[in-house]
This record gives C-alpha cells, structure tokens and sequence, in this order.
C-alpha cells in the first residue's frame, strides 16, 4: 500500500492535542509496519525534529497558504502525485476530492453543537472559532466522502453516529493512548531543572487551562478560590497555558482578584517537561464540560497523580474508577473533590493505584495497530471493487 497521512501542524513547535496523536500514530506505525509506504504530508515549521524520514516512511513538506487553501486543493494534488492508495486525515477535517479513499479521524463534533451564533459569540480565541467555523461548514460533506471513519471514544462514536444519521459499521471508535515519558520513574537531574525552569511551588494543584469555555478554566477558579476559603490545607493553583492578561480577565469576571497571588502561570510546557510537571503536582483538574477523549486524564494518572475530572460526555469512558467525578456545572463539587483528595491518603492512594492501572489500558502502539488494521481493510475494499 502506498498510504498519505495528512499531518500539516506537525511541525509547529506548540503542538496540540490532535498534534500530537498524530505524531504518536506516525512514530508508532513506523515501528510497527516496515511493510507499507507512507508518506507524510506536513506543513513547513521550525520542529522539524518531530518526525524523520525512514526506509518506508517520507515527509514531504508542502508549503503556502491558510489551513483550508493547503487542505483543499494543495492536499489532494500532492498526494495524487505521490500515487497513494489511502489518504487518512488525521485532525476533523478533509479534501473534498475523491480522487483518493479517504479515511478521516473525527475526534469529536462540538464544532457541530448549538446554534451558530453561540459558536460565533463564545469566548474562545479567533484562531478557534475560525477552525470551528470552518470544520462546520465542511465536516458533513467530508463524513460522506471519507470511505472509513475513526473517532477516538465510544462516546464519541455513538454521538457522531446518531448525529450524522450514520450506521454503527461506518465509524470505529479507538482509543488514543499515553506516552511511556508519562511515568512515576523521573531523572533527579530533570525534576530539578524543571522545578528551577518553571519556579514550580512546594505545592500546587495542577490545571490545563484554555479560553475556550468548554475547558472550564474559569470554574477552576471559583473552585480553587472557595477551596482556599473552606480548606487550611496550602497549595498554589498551577495553570499551564494561559496567559497573564487572560487570567486577570477571568478572575475581575468572577470577582476574586485576591486570588492571583495564588497562581502560578507556566506558559508553554513542552512535551518534554509535562510529565515532571504532573508528577510533582498534588492533583489534577480536569473538569471539562465536555470531551471526545481527555487525553491528560491518563497522562495525569500514569504519573502518579489523583485526578478530578467530569462525569459527562467521554470522561467516564476513559477514567474508568479511577478518579474523582464530578458535575462541572457545579463549582462546590470540584471544591469537596479537592478537599476530599487532599485530606484523606487512603482515598487519595486508592486512587493513585488505580489510575496507574487505569492508565495501562491505552497505548499508542495498540492505537496505531488498529488504524493500520482500518487502512488494510479499505485496501482490500478498493481491490475487491477494481476486480
């Protein structure tokens, strides 16, 4: 088979979570398939480190142009010049051409929820309500078009099955995984230079922030801010990604400026440093309103660390028992989850030993064998209909 991979941001140096699942799924088929072709369809960038060239795997840099110009008509041009079989579209979206078989990778479909007003007028940033906007004028027509459909729940899969009308046949649902950095066994050199880099507290609890509402972030503050009310226990708020502006935004919003001596802002973290990071922290917080996997859930837990997360949408899927549920609506359940980690260690080990074997269910090798089992399959498809 000769198989194109679209993977256009793979080499931008701040790399998100559909980024990197498809860095994982090209690093992991390139262990796993010596067999196949593969070419590697990225957009120039300064981390050119990220993936090389192997004996059957070649990155082939296309150049010019925003996201739709490049995916829809530079795409489909050099990977029917690359004469490839399959063309997999790995982050939500697609060519229209069918020139090639298409498989796409639905990570999920909130950019198809809701009226799109309320898409418009949410306070995420511009460049993601572009994306947003693009991915729902164009996602349905790509669903048709794509001969094989992967998502990355079973939550996910049901929602987008019953959204689009489809049959439960045309779409596979497999699991994203962790990385084997994310681990309890840290190098004492590299705990002690990231503590120095970052100015990591003696204690702190740890968040992923984002602007956009979905992720929560502003309801971690009013937990955090009543935890600190309600609780004698010290700890700082960690907050990776996010900005110094758009905190003190968020906090004059919620009415708790006091609470910003309590905050430590990282900035970027790199992939490299997220582990020590997680490792080091005395829980995690995960409330999202909604998911199509959680990825940090598991990274948290194979670290070692308890994790409160929601219980909607994919996050029972992926955090099992293994975590401290809660209502995100509800800012005083994250609270009582904080407290409640914090001050009990029986608790707060039980969940510690189970979200290491939790965490031991998802691999990205086991991720990657499936999508090259989805790539055969349409392989064998495509012959049976030529014969």
């Amino acid at each position: 088979m000769r198989i194109g991979i679209e993977a256009q941001r793979l080499f931008r140096p701040h790399k998100h979570g559909m980024d990197r699942v498809a860095l994982e799924l090209i690093l992991n088929l390139q262990v796993i398939d010596k067999e196949n072709d593969y070419f590697i369809f990225v957009k120039p960038d300064q981390d050119t480190s990220a993936i090389s060239s192997t004996a059957n795997f070649k990155v082939v840099e296309i150049s010019g142009g925003p996201y739709p110009w490049w995916e829809q008509f530079k795409l489909p041009r050099i990977a029917k010049a690359y004469n490839c079989d399959i063309l997999h579209c790995t982050s939500n979206t697609a060519p229209y051409s069918k020139n090639i078989p298409l498989i796409t990778t639905l990570h999920d479909i909130i950019y198809m929820e809701g009226s799109l007003l309320k898409l418009l007028m949410n306070k995420a940033s511009l460049y993601q309500k572009f994306g947003n906007l693009y991915r729902r004028i164009i996602v349905s027509k790509v669903v048709k078009n794509s001969r094989r459909l992967i998502t990355v729940s079973n939550f996910e899969k049901e929602n987008i099955t019953n959204f689009f009308k489809l049959k439960n046949e045309d779409i596979q649902a497999i699991h994203n995984g962790v990385n084997q950095t994310f681990t309890m066994k840290i190098d004492a050199n590299h705990l002690t230079k990231v503590k120095t880099k970052y100015k990591l507290p003696e204690a702190y609890i740890l968040h992923i922030a984002n602007k956009d509402p979905r992720k929560n972030t502003k309801g971690v503050l009013i937990a955090f801010n009543k935890f600190l009310k309600t609780s004698t226990i010290s700890s700082k708020l960690l907050m990776l990604g996010c900005k110094d502006a758009d905190l003190k935004i968020m906090l004059n919003d919620i009415g708790a400026k006091d609470l910003y001596e309590h905050i430590v802002l990282t900035g970027y973290v790199s992939d490299e440093d997220l582990p020590v990071l997680y490792y080091l922290s005395q829980l995690f917080l995960f409330p999202s309103l909604r998911e199509g996997f959680g990825i940090p859930i598991i990274e948290a837990m194979a670290c070692g660390v308890p994790v409160i997360t929601s219980n909607t949408s994919s996050m029972p899927e992926v955090a099992g028992d293994a975590a401290h549920l809660i209502d995100p609506n509800k800012t005083e359940d994250i609270c009582n989850g904080m407290i409640k980690i914090m001050s009990d260690d029986t608790y707060r080990n039980e969940l510690i030993q189970k979200g290491l074997m939790q965490s031991k269910q998802f691999s990205w090798n086991k991720m990657a064998a499936q999508v090259l089992e989805e790539y055969k399959q349409l392989y064998k498809e495509i012959n049976i209909i030529r014969l």
